[in-house]
């Protein structure tokens, strides 16, 4: 739960966000009593505050927080390497059949 301070306007805005993911996400669901909904809560506020990405961390998890932060943006520069190799590959390979195409 999020207490804001008075006349803080930018405070209060995050907060009007969180409660908009959290109704957006909760009804998606019919729930049958108070305690189903009070469990479906519970799940949401575990995700929000632990697994999602957080534009913030730059896009990583709250793991950075425990040193992991150095392998997962490790991984990502090797996936984007990995991917503009393949985007060359391609584009060259594309570009010599369309010149002995014209020839």
């Amino acid at each position: 739960m999020y207490i804001s301070l008075p006349a803080h306007p930018q405070t209060q805005g995050k907060i009007e966000r969180y409660h908009r993911s959290m109704k957006n996400v909760l009804k998606l669901d019919n729930y049958y009593n108070p305690v189903e909904l009070k469990q479906a809560i519970k799940m949401f506020v575990q995700y929000y505050n632990n697994q999602r990405y957080h534009e913030s961390l730059k896009n990583l998890t709250p793991d950075i927080y425990f040193g992991r932060d150095h392998k997962l943006l490790q991984r990502r520069q090797e996936i984007r390497n990995n991917t503009m190799k393949q985007r060359r590959k391609w584009y060259i390979e594309n570009k010599l059949n369309l010149l002995k195409s014209l020839s």
